[in-house]
């Protein structure tokens, strides 16, 4: 393989300053070193950063590349560039506002301990659809684009045979549960948000996959959710 097609030490060392970032901003934003929640979501998230990073690289070395691929390359649709840039400013402001409003100065109200728990579930939840849509879907590009040059095919089995997008639907989840687990309202109105931007992406990405994609058409009938079962 070329450089190019190849995982890089450059790429590893972003992985690690970009993942041990969150973390190191929100506790700092937090300041309380004690706080238990941030703790158990903190090492989740280090967690399933780099252990798909390592799964990727041992199973799958051409998507754990393609998962790097820049905005705005690979013949993305130029929509789909304003969205990436877009989901990154609110999964900043997510990492902000949740420490600042939880631990710095409780905007929100001291939430019951059953709701902490109900968003430690989702985060199992968002765990288990995150890690197998990576496993189930070798085509699953962060970017809107349809991968010729990776001999794109429909994938319709595992989580892609409950919902059509199980990758937005583990996001979706991980964004309301993570602040849900926190106690921060104010991080659950973010990720309600987000999760009409993800809707709206859903929309274009399938509008390109319908027109692009061989079996597509046929596939949209038989899985009709395209992110929440028996909802939408």
């Amino acid at each position: 393989m070329t450089s190019q097609n190849q995982f890089t030490v450059g790429m590893l060392l972003f992985t690690i300053v970009y993942v041990l970032f969150f973390p190191v901003l929100m506790f700092l934003l937090a300041g309380d070193i004690t706080w238990v929640e941030g703790w158990i979501f903190s090492a989740w998230f280090v967690a399933i950063c780099f252990g798909t990073v390592a799964w990727l690289y041992k199973h799958d070395p051409a998507l754990l590349v393609e998962r790097y691929r820049a905005p705005g390359t690979g013949q993305q649709r130029g929509w789909d560039v304003y969205v990436i840039y877009a989901i990154e400013l609110i999964f900043l402001a997510w990492a902000v506002l949740i420490p600042l409003d939880a631990r710095r100065f409780h905007w929100s109200p001291p939430l019951p301990l059953w709701t902490e728990a109900i968003g430690g579930v989702m985060q199992l939840l968002a765990t288990y659809f995150l890690v197998r849509s990576f496993a189930d879907n070798t085509f699953l590009s962060p970017l809107v684009r349809l991968q010729s040059d990776r001999n794109h095919q429909l994938v319709s089995t595992g989580v892609y045979g409950i919902v059509r997008h199980p990758m937005y639907l583990g996001g979706a989840t991980l964004f309301i549960g993570a602040p849900l687990l926190m106690g921060s309202l104010v991080g659950i109105a973010i990720g309600v948000a987000t999760c009409f931007i993800l809707a709206g992406r859903i929309i274009g990405e399938e509008k390109m996959l319908r027109q692009e994609l061989t079996g597509y058409a046929e596939y949209q009938p038989r899985v009709r959710y395209r992110l929440l079962p028996y909802v939408w």
